[in-house]
């Protein structure tokens, strides 16, 4: 039974850290490095597929839906444009063929998130996000990036990288020294990102809900 989506469970929290968004993004690099190893991309990341193992506070984390994940052989490149707005990488809005490197852009998008609280890339304009996403065009704005350590910026800096080729990879993100729990634990509450990331996950809900009523009376 499943413990419940990634980020309904640390808004639950009243006391966040940096380690514990460490240690959510260790154990979802682990689990990506695992399909890509074996040549499987997920190909839509996002908060919705993340879920946990039970409700439980050693719960591990997911990967769920692999509805559009793709094996690819090595080498191969995949064409198909698929994703979620607002973590979709570049070279899949750029209509360029791309790779597994997909899923790390993503997971920069949701490391950004869980030290702030709110998504690197917004716009209720889908033609100016895609714009911003193409350009990697975002920032570390204060106050809620002032508690955050250089080590976890440098983490989100390695993913949020626009060629897909400097982008850090499953194994590398898993041997950075960050995620990787050999560098000083960061135990600072980090209220101000808490209380971002839950008006982001009430607004996410709430958009998730409208669209499924939409779908709901189309069908009527």
């Amino acid at each position: 039974m499943s413990g419940g989506e990634l980020f309904d469970r640390v808004v639950e929290k009243e006391f966040y850290t940096e380690n514990e968004a460490r240690v959510c993004i260790m154990q979802l690099v682990s689990a990506l490095s695992y399909c890509h190893d074996r040549g499987v991309s997920h190909r839509d990341l996002k908060p919705e597929n993340l879920l946990y193992s039970d409700a439980t506070e050693s719960a591990v984390l997911k990967v769920a839906d692999f509805g559009l994940a793709k094996l690819v052989k090595e080498n191969e490149m995949m064409q198909t444009s698929c994703g979620t707005p607002g973590y979709v990488a570049p070279e899949v809005l750029l209509g360029k063929s791309y790779d597994s490197a997909v899923d790390m852009w993503s997971t920069g998008v949701i490391l950004y998130i869980l030290l702030c609280g709110f998504p690197p890339f917004y716009d209720d304009n889908n033609a100016a996000l895609f714009a911003a996403i193409k350009a990697g065009r975002y920032d570390f704005p204060s106050p809620y990036w002032d508690a955050v350590s250089e080590d976890a910026k440098n983490c989100v800096r390695s993913l949020l990288v626009v060629n897909p080729k400097e982008r850090a990879t499953a194994r590398a993100l898993l041997a950075n020294p960050w995620v990787a729990e050999e560098l000083p634990v960061h135990e600072t509450n980090l209220k101000a990102s808490l209380s971002e990331l839950r008006k982001y996950n009430m607004r996410r809900k709430f958009k998730a809900a409208v669209r499924v009523a939409g779908l709901f009376n189309v069908r009527q």
